[in-house]
C-alpha cells in the first residue's frame, strides 16, 4: 500500500452517525456508522465497531466491522475475522480471514492475460519445418559457393 494512500485524513469515531452519502479525498478510519454510500479516494479502514449501510468505493478497503452493500476497491479488499459483509466485492486483490462473514459475489477484474498463440495444425507445422530446412540448406549452399569463390580467387593470386 502506498504511504500517501494509507495516511488517514478523516476519523469518524465510535458513536457518531452519518445519515446520507459520505465522500473523502484521502484515507478514512470509520468506527461509527454511515447510512449512505461511501466514496473514499484512499484507504478505507472500517474498525470492528464501524458500520456502513450502502455501497462503498475506495482505492483499498480493510473491513473489520459491518458493511451491507457492494464494495469496489481496485487495489485491495481485506475482510478481517470480525467483519460481516453482505454484498458484492470488486477488486484486484482479496484477503478474507477464516472467521469473517461474507455473503455475495466476488469479481476480480485483473487485467486480461494476453491470449496464448494458437497452435498450428501438425501438417502446417511440418510444411513450415520443411520450408525452414530448405531455406537453411539454400543458405548453406550460398555460403559454400562464396567460400569456393574466395578460394578460387586466392589460387589465381598465387
Amino acid at each position: 500500500m502506498k504511504k500517501s494512500v494509507a495516511k488517514i485524513g478523516t476519523i469518524i469515531g465510535k458513536g457518531n452517525i452519518i445519515n446520507g452519502d459520505f465522500q473523502a479525498a484521502k484515507s478514512v478510519r470509520l468506527d461509527g456508522e454511515i447510512d449512505g454510500n461511501v466514496t473514499v479516494g484512499g484507504l478505507l479502514v472500517i474498525g470492528s465497531a464501524g458500520k456502513i449501510n450502502g455501497n462503498v468505493e475506495a482505492a483499498a478497503a480493510i473491513v473489520g466491522g459491518e458493511v451491507t452493500g457492494d464494495i469496489t476497491a481496485p487495489d485491495k479488499i481485506e475482510i478481517t475475522e470480525t467483519a460481516r459483509v453482505i454484498g458484492n466485492l470488486r477488486t484486484n486483490v482479496i484477503v478474507i480471514d477464516e472467521k469473517a462473514i461474507f455473503q455475495g459475489q466476488l469479481d476480480m477484474y485483473q487485467e486480461e492475460m494476453p491470449a496464448k498463440p494458437k497452435r498450428r495444425p501438425l501438417r502446417e507445422s511440418k510444411a513450415v519445418r520443411k520450408t525452414a530446412k530448405d531455406a537453411l540448406k539454400e543458405a548453406l549452399r550460398e555460403v559454400d559457393a562464396e567460400v569456393n569463390q574466395q578460394e578460387d580467387s586466392y589460387e589465381e593470386m598465387e
